[in-house]
């Protein structure tokens, strides 16, 4: 048995980039910046890791009507590495946060909850304050519908 989850809680670094596959799937993808504070030599010191997230279907259509640069998430999903080819031809390789489920940790203005996003198929686009099941699976896709 093995297990491949990975938990973040962090800010966007940009906007999130909505790009769309050959069969016009909504896939987005975001960088996300987490933090952590080290004591080196009696000096505290922040070091920032940067994640690149992905995020298919109805979660990535969220991810660009309700996120933006600065907005503190929690996320939920998978490690996937996948290989392609740069410009000068060389391949290379490159490892992403596939998201599964979204809370946007950010208060809205009229409410003190946050706004949850998960994986479960049946909901259509969001009320305010209302907790929003997805449940597509993307595990079927190939590196071949990815528009980047």
């Amino acid at each position: 048995m093995s297990v491949n989850k990975v938990i973040l809680v962090g800010r966007l670094g940009a906007d999130p980039e909505i790009r769309y596959t050959l069969e016009g799937k909504p896939v987005a993808t975001m960088r996300i910046a987490t933090n952590e504070v080290i004591n080196r030599r009696g000096t505290k010191e922040t070091l920032t890791e940067w994640h690149r997230v992905v995020a298919f279907g109805r979660l990535a259509e969220i991810c660009g009507e309700y996120l933006k640069v600065g907005t503190q998430v929690y996320l939920e999903g998978k490690l996937r590495t996948r290989k392609f080819e740069d410009k000068e031809g060389r391949e290379r390789y490159i490892t992403e946060v596939i998201a599964t489920n979204l809370k946007i940790l950010d208060r809205r203005e009229n409410s003190n909850k946050p706004v949850e996003f998960k994986n479960k198929e049946g909901k259509n686009k969001p009320d305010k304050d209302e907790l929003i099941d997805l449940s597509e699976d993307f595990s079927n896709f190939e590196e071949d519908d990815l528009p980047f």
